[in-house]
């Protein structure tokens, strides 16, 4: 264990971030499992109050900090040489402020007690020639793959966050899902919230709600058929508005066309025979004011079980060179 209990005052350049993102920029091996047993038995405290991961924290508050399990043993970069070269594989765009990577389905953005392989776990193999380690500004599950962006220093992740706070970034998303929409364009709106009723065993999954029940949040996705296989399937972009936990895989089950390979979110379609296994949900574009100049723009290719779907079912990942044009 790190001796002593320290008093941190957030700075102006912190912005309004997160606790648990704030702790971690300061203990990095720290796992969230960890971070929330710290605040739930009330070690970390906010100008001497509990508080909650998600808290946004002002300049000039007083943050305790008490000592913090020891990191442990790690090579010298942190990481090994097998996954310091898969970690550096997955960027497709890197400056002095920004990464940003393809992520693959099935690898976790954060950790956890069951989750040692994770997207952070790998952030000193991203640090390159910076001191230092990126910090991760926004999540996708860990069956999402595509465009993750990182900031490569505390200014810039203050400034990509105030971004997502305030949505002026444009999200696309590819998926394929079971059945074919009607209109084969849209928008899906409503309420929802985390399960948390009698009988609702799955606490991670979201319910429709009202808007007066407890927890609830507005969730808006906008949507467009990119082609469709004879009804059985089709291939959409997704361009949420909001950001909800598993908004797009909710929102696509409530209109009756879930997101192939979707276990938790599910419609009474038949899933066809002979498709790739996985998710087919596909984080594709980012379109992102920059923190320091202009726009930055990337587009990550599908991954690989979503591209052998694409051959099965005749769909034509070419014909959707600007991924932002069918919502212009």
């Amino acid at each position: 264990m790190n001796s002593g209990v320290t008093q941190i005052t957030v700075e102006e350049d912190d912005g309004e971030v997160r606790l648990d993102r704030f702790l971690r920029r300061r203990a990095p091996h720290l796992t969230q499992g960890q971070i929330e047993k710290l605040l739930r038995t009330g070690q970390v405290r906010v100008d001497g109050a509990r508080a909650k991961a998600n808290d946004r924290l002002h300049a000039g508050q007083r943050v305790r900090i008490p000592p913090l399990p020891a990191e442990a043993p790690r090579g010298a970069l942190g990481v090994s040489a097998k996954d310091m070269d898969f970690a550096r594989s997955l960027v497709l765009y890197k400056d002095e402020d920004v990464i940003v990577l393809n992520k693959p389905a099935g690898l976790a953005t954060q950790g956890g007690a069951k989750t040692p392989r994770h997207v952070d776990a790998f952030m000193d193999a991203l640090k390159f020639e910076r001191e230092d380690r990126p910090k991760l500004v926004h999540r996708l599950d860990r069956d999402t793959s595509g465009v993750l962006v990182l900031a490569r220093h505390a200014r810039a992740a203050a400034a990509l966050a105030a971004v997502l706070r305030a949505r002026d970034a444009d999200k696309i998303y590819w998926a394929v899902v079971l059945g074919a929409p009607r209109p084969s364009a849209g928008e899906i709106r409503g309420w929802m919230r985390k399960a948390a009723g009698p009988g609702e065993a799955d606490r991670k999954m979201m319910r429709r709600c009202a808007q007066n029940d407890e927890g609830a949040v507005f969730a808006v996705t906008h949507y467009v058929t990119l082609s469709d296989a004879g009804g059985k399937a089709a291939w959409l972009a997704l361009k949420p508005e909001t950001g909800r936990t598993h908004q797009l895989r909710f929102h696509m089950a409530e209109i009756g066309c879930a997101i192939l390979g979707d276990q938790k979110y599910i419609c009474d379609r038949e899933t066809p025979g002979g498709l790739a296994k996985g998710l087919h949900l596909h984080a594709r574009a980012l379109r992102i004011p920059h923190p320091t100049r202009g726009v930055l723009e990337v587009a990550a290719p599908p991954p690989p079980h979503m591209q052998a779907t694409f051959a099965a079912l005749g769909f034509d990942a070419r014909t959707a060179r600007d991924p932002f044009e069918p919502f212009a």
